[in-house]
C-alpha cells in the first residue's frame, strides 16, 4: 500500500524522475564510447531506455492522478453507499512495463468495493492494459499464442503467458455481434450489384468440441483397426466453419470468349471491376443458417428499400441453397442465385479424367468445349448428356464409370441446374465465380486455423475468426473504440447507481497529494 499525504508542490515536481531520465539519455549518446558503437547497439539501447522513459512518464502520470483524487459520494447499483474509504494501489502491465495505479477504494460491510478512479481510467479487471490487449487482438489474428507471447515480450516488454493470451482474445472478441448489429452504416446510394456469397471450411478441433455426429464417427473409428491415414488427412476431426462475404460491385458485361480465353489486352483488363465495401466473416460456433441470415441482414442494411439487384454466389451445396432461399423469403427480396462456374467445371474435369484416363491436351480441349457450351447457354443437363455419350464410346472401368455418374448427377440435379444460367449472367454483367469467398475461406480460416498440430476449442476458434474478420473488413479501429466503451459499461458503470460514476478529479488541480 502506498502512503499519501497532502502538500503543496511545484507543478513540475511530479515528473522529476522522467525529466532526469530525459536529461541523462543525451549525455549517454554523446559519450565517446557510445560514439564508437555500431548503430545497432545504440538502436537497441534506445529501445530499452526509451521504453523505460515511457514507463516512468506513465507511472508519474498515474501518480499525479492519484494525488489529485478527491473523496466523492459513492452509491453502488445495489443502492448501498460505500462510505468507508481507504487508499490502495493496483498493478497494471502496460506496453512499456509494470506501473502502479494509486486510488481510493470505497467499501461497505459485506459489499464489493468500488474505485471511481478505476472507472475514469477504464482499467480492465485483470492487470493487462488496453495497449497490451490491443496488441494481442491484432497479432492473435495472424500468429499463434506462443508467437504472440514472444512478440509482446520482445516489442513491448510486457510478459504474458499463452493461457492469458487466449483468455484476453476471448474477452476482446466478445462484442463482435453487437458491433455489427448496432453500428450505423450509411445506406449505399448506388445501383451497383449487391453480392452475397458463402461457403464452408473445416477446422481441426479438439475431440470434445466436434459436432455430435462427427464426434460419434471419430469414436467409432477409434474402436476399429484401420490403415494409417495419408499425410495431411484428418478424418472425422474437423468442424465446419461457415464463411460469408457481402460486397458491392459494378456490372461487367462480357462474352463467353472473354471468360474462356481471358482478357487479351491491358486496356480491357483495367476495366475489370473490384469489390467495394467488402465485409467478410466466419463462424465455427453458429450454424450455417445463422451465418447466412447475418449475410442477408448485412445486405438489407445496405439496401433497405431492396431496389438493387441482389446476387448470391454459392458452390451448389444443398443445405446452403435451402438456407439462401429461406432467408430471401424472410427479408422479402428477389435474388439471382448462381452456382460457382469454377465448381461446375471441376466436375466436368472429373468426368474428363475418367474418360481420357488423365489430363491430356485432348482432355483439355474436350473440357474447353463443354465450358464454352455452358457459358453460351447450354444447361447442366445438356452438358451431362454429352459427357454420357463420350463415356459410352469408351470401355471404362467400374471406378471411372462411377466418377462419370457422380459428375452427371451434380450437373443434372434439379436444384443446381436451374442456377447455371451463365449466358444470361454474362449478358447482365453479373459475377459467376466465388473467388471472393474462396479467398475468405483461405485467408480467414485456412491460413490461420489449419496450422500443423493445431487443435481448437469452439470458443478459441470463434474468437480468432472474429478478430481476423474485423481486420480483414477494415473495421478494427472502429471496433476497438466500440469494445472499450462496452467494456467500460460492463466493468464500471453498471456497478454504480443509475450507471453514473462520480468523477473523483477536480476540473483544475493546483494542490496535489505527493505520493511517496
Amino acid at each position: 500500500m502506498t502512503a499519501a499525504y497532502t502538500t503543496t508542490i511545484p507543478e513540475a515536481q511530479p515528473f522529476a524522475r522522467s525529466t532526469a531520465k530525459i536529461a541523462q539519455m543525451p549525455e549517454h549518446l554523446a559519450k565517446s564510447d557510445t560514439l564508437r558503437e555500431e548503430h545497432g547497439v545504440t538502436e537497441r539501447w534506445l529501445t530499452v531506455e526509451g521504453r523505460e522513459l515511457m514507463r516512468l512518464l506513465l507511472q508519474e502520470h498515474f501518480d499525479v492522478r492519484g494525488a489529485a483524487e478527491q473523496r466523492v459520494k459513492v452509491v453502488a447499483a445495489d443502492g448501498v453507499e460505500r462510505d468507508s474509504v481507504r487508499e490502495t494501489e493496483r498493478g497494471l502491465e502496460s506496453v512499456f512495463g509494470d506501473v502502479d495505479v494509486s486510488r481510493l477504494l470505497y467499501q461497505a460491510p459485506g459489499r464489493v468495493g468500488l474505485a471511481p478512479l478505476d472507472a475514469l481510467l477504464n482499467l480492465p479487471r485483470d492487470h493487462y492494459s488496453h495497449g497490451v490487449r490491443e496488441l494481442i487482438a491484432k497479432e492473435i489474428a495472424r500468429a499463434s499464442y506462443d508467437e504472440v507471447s514472444e512478440l509482446i515480450r520482445d516489442y513491448s516488454g510486457a510478459k504474458i503467458a499463452k493461457r492469458q493470451i487466449e483468455e484476453i482474445a476471448l474477452a476482446v472478441a466478445v462484442d463482435f455481434d453487437a458491433f455489427y448489429e448496432l453500428r450505423k452504416r450509411e445506406r449505399e446510394v448506388t445501383d451497383h450489384l449487391l453480392v452475397i456469397t458463402t461457403d464452408g471450411k473445416g477446422i481441426v478441433m479438439l475431440h470434445e468440441h466436434l459436432r455430435e455426429e462427427t464426434r460419434k464417427r471419430a469414436e467409432q473409428r477409434a474402436n476399429n483397426v484401420e490403415l494409417r491415414l495419408s499425410p495431411g488427412e484428418k478424418k472425422d476431426s474437423k468442424r465446419m466453419a461457415q464463411a460469408a462475404a457481402v460486397y458491392t460491385i459494378p456490372r461487367w458485361q462480357r462474352t463467353s470468349a472473354d471468360v474462356l480465353h481471358g482478357v487479351r489486352d491491358d486496356a480491357t483488363e483495367s476495366k475489370r471491376p473490384t469489390p467495394e465495401g467488402k465485409r467478410v466473416w466466419a463462424s465455427v460456433a453458429k450454424t450455417p443458417r445463422a451465418v447466412i441470415r447475418e449475410a442477408f441482414d448485412e445486405a438489407l442494411r445496405r439496401d433497405p428499400e431492396r431496389r438493387r439487384r441482389w446476387v448470391v454466389l454459392i458452390d451448389g451445396n444443398a443445405t446452403q441453397l435451402d438456407a439462401v432461399k429461406a432467408e430471401a423469403k424472410r427479408v422479402g427480396v428477389k435474388i439471382t442465385i448462381l452456382v460457382d462456374v469454377v465448381h461446375v467445371i471441376e466436375y466436368v474435369w472429373k468426368a474428363a479424367r475418367a474418360i481420357f484416363g488423365r489430363t491430356t491436351p485432348e482432355a483439355e480441349k474436350w473440357v474447353g468445349e463443354r465450358f464454352l457450351a455452358l457459358l453460351s447457354g447450354a444447361s447442366g443437363g445438356e452438358i451431362a448428356k454429352t459427357i454420357r455419350r463420350h463415356a459410352g464410346e469408351r470401355k471404362l472401368s467400374a471406378a471411372r464409370r462411377e466418377a462419370v455418374r457422380k459428375a452427371c448427377r451434380y450437373l443434372t440435379d434439379r436444384k443446381r441446374t436451374r442456377l447455371m444460367k451463365y449466358a444470361d449472367a454474362l449478358r447482365d454483367g453479373l459475377p459467376i465465380s466465388t473467388g471472393v469467398i474462396e479467398g475468405v475461406c483461405r485467408y480467414l480460416v485456412k491460413d490461420r486455423m489449419d496450422r500443423t498440430g493445431a487443435r481448437w476449442s469452439v470458443d478459441g476458434a470463434e474468437a480468432v475468426l472474429r478478430l481476423r474478420a474485423i481486420r480483414a473488413s477494415g473495421d478494427f479501429d472502429e471496433y476497438w473504440q466500440f469494445h472499450l466503451a462496452r467494456k467500460k459499461e460492463r466493468n464500471h458503470a453498471n456497478h454504480y447507481e443509475g450507471r453514473a460514476v462520480p468523477c473523483p478529479l477536480p476540473g483544475k488541480t493546483r494542490h496535489l497529494r505527493l505520493l511517496k
